[in-house]
């Protein structure tokens, strides 16, 4: 017979134990008793797991297994009621409900944040529904002491509570509290004689207690608790639930103590289901009076020395106290390691994705890949990826970082030529999106650098043209199905390229997964109602994705486990790892109800929010006291010191108060974590000998033979003297730097738009300053800003910072007109040498005429050099000056020059120059130029980072000379470069 309430302890395989329970009960009956059983379950993993362990002792039929959360298949075929809307659908019609409100109401809420807060408010009302609760509850609900946040809140869900019932629609949540009840009902008619067993659930929900008290009164009912804790005196199991509060519910073992008070039962009167043993019966005790409830902690004083064999119970448990996530990670992988090579089963349990993702990642040295039971989410996937990254393109111009990261994507082109997809798309990004630079492309710029081309159009051409069309032609604002469609459209051009199919894009189960929820995206899309904007439908689909996790199709290693948190209840294994047991982590923070506060969710008997960290508990617990235990955690992140679980909290805090004993285990456990710390630390930390054998030097290479440096500019010049090594990679090497994809408006773009508005300021008043001249400045800064910043706000911040200056530039434009005027402007000129053969090349920002002699002037929009660094390495106006009087200059003769000066138009107006400008001055800047030249032309080495400015100055080349490697300081390695 199978009947009554059962349970199983602390440290037991749940799934094995109940496997083998079940077995010895059925032992004297045909085999197809056990096909007559029910199982209901709390997930689909437990049921997995029930099934194997019920196949390990040989070929068997198997139970009718089902969830406590889904009753709809025991009823009779045609009665199992069917929800009416789809959860999607439902919480898209309450977006538009919630979007009237934030419009009313724009101080609740950004107009944003309607689909997330859209779905607490579903999450609400299905709890609401199975917790039972009558709409009435809420008017009766006295919040008059409560903010005016609260107030408007209620008000709000009275509204919705009542268009829900009046729109009479059957949600999810109602399609599962009907189908309970006419489950029930259908039993108190008709008994069923053959056996049902709920196992495995903790009870936490309405409906589920309703079915377990319904199952206990059937003539084979029977439920089997997981987990519950018999070392615990009865005393602090009766204060769990004591008084007329909510009772202790952040304690792992609340939900238990609730059911039996409900069912009139004790501990004691509960029968084991199984035979199995606990793992460490000590252990069980141990870990018991840690978590006792925070109010009942003085039992520690009494209880705790009377613990027996606390180094038994401490043996097989490694305390792990990292110093930082990434050493976390390592240490648990490098335990992970070992406990395959001694041929035991390992599983790390963690609420964590992030370390479950780099424990991954460092198990991958070994090639090792774990078995994951939470897969990956789905919009970390391929197809999710780009979904995802052109979802966000839409309502806006195409950016050259998006459009290369698209292209760029495993799947784009996947349908046509991939190799040549991709070459071409290199090309396209050095020679369009990274040359010009083209901050935001278009069909026309693309068709204009085609035009430049000597190679003809081909079909990959007018498909990246299409594409970038298609692109740039998506709405801003459209309806949620339009939306869809027309993301979806692109995406499969995207991925068809120049083939005749969407290539891989819907084929493996994450593109399944995806299309899945692009088609109950566009199914449900008519519940928003009027048009969205771009933005909110990428929120709306990152959200969606992110709700989802796919388990793709590869071959992990069948030993080595990763699981979440409730896997403790349904698997074991030799090794388990509780990572990330940080406050925050595990147990993280309730997700916080924007609509009900604690105070009104208890006058209204919903659930409160520490029921979730009693659940965590709970399966902490379980986990805690297996054979040999982890308990692991980081000490700090990359921004602070983190705070440990409580629950870590409590075992260290009862270890080190018992006595010597509890100390003697405490440093056992944290002794064992060390060693493994030390262990994967080894394991990263390269050896001395050979680290400083592979580092590179300082590079200083000499110039090959029969190759010279036969041109320069003046700006270069002062890059040779701080920075030779540069000059060898651009001049000899003929290495230049890419732009960057990300292209936004920074100092050198504004430079660049401050030296086109001088220019034109210049050409447009080439005589005596008018009275309009400011107004003339500011116009040419906007049109050159136009031509060259296509950032709205950024040119306005720039015109206003321009506009501070105008005055004083215009002040200082005034007096330098009186002396002369703009000659030549932008003036491109070549000084040639002989000795050695060198040319000098400059471009002259500006040269003024002043009769018999000429001023020169150049712009800085950042800081001005310094007399000394004018002396030493700035010595552009001083080459230009030199220049001008050798006559190197088209159209201006060899004249006197009589200043030179560096006018600031940054965010002031300043201006410097050299100390003194004679024949001498250049006489001697002339002997040293060709010094310098000479010397390199005669074998100096060219040495990487002479004479840097500052410690934070930085070249375009330090990545090719591998600095970072070298210091500053080290000494430079001499190269010899081609033939000897």
């Amino acid at each position: 017979m199978i009947r009554g309430l059962h349970a199983e302890p602390m440290g037991v395989d749940f799934s094995r134990t109940f496997a083998e329970g079940l077995r010895a009960r059925l032992a004297r009956t045909p085999p197809e008793a056990m096909a007559r059983v029910t199982l209901l379950v709390n997930t689909s993993r437990m049921a997995r797991r029930i099934e194997a362990a019920l196949a390990e002792t040989g070929a068997t039929l198997l139970p009718r297994i089902g969830l406590v959360s889904d009753l709809a298949p025991l009823l009779p075929p045609g009665d199992a009621p069917v929800a009416g809307i789809a959860p999607l659908a439902l919480r898209l019609r309450l977006t538009r409900l919630v979007a009237h409100l934030l419009e009313a109401r724009p101080d609740l809420s950004p107009p944003s944040a309607a689909f997330d807060l859209a779905g607490s408010l579903a999450t609400l009302l299905a709890e609401m529904q199975e917790e039972a609760m009558d709409a009435e509850a809420l008017s009766r609900l006295d919040v008059a002491d409560l903010s005016i946040h609260w107030q408007r809140s209620l008000d709000f869900l009275r509204i919705a509570t009542d268009w829900l019932a009046a729109d009479g629609t059957l949600t999810s949540a109602g399609a599962q509290a009907l189908a309970l009840d006419r489950l029930l009902a259908l039993w108190a008619e008709v008994p069923p004689s053959d056996p049902v067993i709920v196992a495995g659930s903790t009870a936490s929900r309405a409906p589920t207690r309703r079915l377990m008290r319904a199952v206990l009164d059937l003539p084979q009912g029977a439920v089997i608790l997981p987990g519950l804790d018999d070392a615990m005196p009865d005393e602090a199991w009766a204060g769990l639930t004591a008084g007329d509060g909510p009772g202790q519910q952040d304690h792992p073992q609340y939900r238990h103590a609730a059911l039996l008070a409900d069912l009139g039962l004790t501990r004691a009167q509960v029968p084991r289901w199984g035979h199995a043993a606990p793992a460490v019966a000590a252990r069980n005790r141990l870990i018991s009076l840690a978590l006792r409830p925070a109010p009942a902690t003085d039992a520690w004083l009494e209880e705790g020395p009377l613990l027996n064999d606390v180094a038994g119970a401490c043996a097989g448990i490694t305390l792990l106290r990292a110093p930082s996530p990434g050493a976390e990670a390592a240490a648990i992988a490098t335990g992970l390691r070992a406990a395959l090579e001694q041929g035991r089963r390992a599983a790390l349990i963690t609420p964590d994705r992030v370390l479950s993702r780099q424990v991954t990642a460092q198990l991958d040295r070994w090639g090792i890949l774990p078995d994951d039971s939470a897969g990956r989410p789905l919009h970390q996937s391929t197809p999710g990826r780009l979904l995802l990254q052109t979802a966000a393109m839409r309502g806006r111009p195409v950016e050259a970082e998006a459009l290369a990261i698209v292209l760029k994507h495993p799947l784009t082109h996947a349908g046509g030529d991939r190799a040549t997809h991709l070459a071409r798309a290199r090309e396209v990004e050095v020679a369009l999106l990274r040359s010009k630079p083209l901050p935001f492309p278009t069909r026309a710029a693309f068709d204009a650098w085609l035009d430049g081309r000597d190679t003809p159009r081909d079909g990959w051409d007018d498909w990246l043209g299409q594409m970038l069309d298609a692109m740039g032609a998506q709405p801003a604002t459209a309806p949620l199905a339009d939306h869809a469609a027309g993301h979806r459209a692109l995406v499969e051009a995207l991925v068809r390229g120049c083939g005749s199919d969407a290539g891989p894009l819907w084929s493996d189960e994450a593109g399944r997964k995806a299309r899945a929820v692009l088609d109950a995206l566009a199914d449900a899309a008519p519940e928003r109602g009027e048009p969205v904007e771009a933005r909110d439908y990428d929120r709306i689909l990152h959200a969606l994705l992110s709700a989802e996790e796919v388990r793709e199709t590869y071959s992990p290693h069948p030993d080595v486990m990763i699981w979440g948190a409730l896997e403790a209840r349904a698997r074991n294994a030799d090794l388990v790892i509780l990572g990330g047991l940080t406050d925050d982590v595990w147990p993280g923070q309730p997700t916080p109800d924007p609509w009900l506060n604690r105070a009104m969710r208890t006058a209204c008997g919903l659930r409160l929010p520490e029921r979730s960290v009693g659940l965590s508990a709970h399966d902490f617990q379980q986990a805690a006291v297996g054979p040999e235990v982890w308990l692991s955690r980081a000490m700090r992140t990359a921004e602070a010191d983190t705070v440990p679980s409580r629950w870590l909290n409590r075992i260290e805090g009862l270890l080190a108060g018992i006595g010597p004993e509890g100390e003697a285990a405490l440093a056992a456990m944290r002794a064992r974590g060390d060693r493994w710390l030390a262990l994967a630390d080894r394991l990263h930390t390269p050896d001395p000998a050979r680290h400083a054998a592979a580092r590179a030097p300082r590079p200083a290479p000499r110039l090959p033979a029969g190759v010279t440096l036969d041109r320069l500019s003046v700006t270069g010049v002062e890059t040779l003297i701080r920075d030779p090594y540069a000059i060898y990679a651009r001049q000899i090497l003929r290495l230049s730097p890419l732009d960057p994809l990300r292209q936004g408006p920074d100092a050198r773009m504004r430079g660049t738009a401050v030296h086109d508005a001088m220019e034109r300021f210049a050409r447009a008043t080439p005589d005596a300053l008018p009275e309009d001249a400011a107004r003339l400045l500011h116009e040419a800064l906007e049109q050159a800003l136009d031509a060259t910043a296509p950032w709205p706000g950024h040119r306005r911040l720039w015109l206003g910072r321009f506009g501070r200056v105008t005055a004083d530039l215009v002040a200082a434009e005034a007096v330098r007109r009186a002396r002369g005027r703009p000659l030549h402007v932008e003036r491109k000129g070549e000084l040639r040498f002989a000795d050695p053969p060198f040319t000098l090349t400059a471009r002259a920002d500006r040269i003024d005429d002043r009769g018999t002699a000429v001023a020169i002037y150049d712009y800085k929009t950042g800081t001005l050099p310094s007399h000394k660094q004018q002396e030493h390495f700035a010595k552009q106006l001083l080459f230009e000056a030199l220049m001008v009087t050798e006559g190197a200059f088209p159209d201006i003769p060899q004249r006197e020059v009589e200043e030179v000066r560096y006018l600031s138009v940054g965010s002031g107006y300043a201006e410097t120059g050299p100390k003194s400008l004679d024949a001498d001055v250049l006489a001697e800047t002339r002997v040293r130029l060709l010094d310098l030249i000479r010397r390199y032309a005669t074998g100096a080495p060219f040495i990487a980072r002479l004479a840097p400015d500052m410690m934070t100055w930085a070249s375009s080349y330090d990545h090719l000379s591998r600095h970072g490697e070298w210091a500053d300081t080290d000494a430079a390695v001499a190269l010899s470069v081609g033939n000897p």
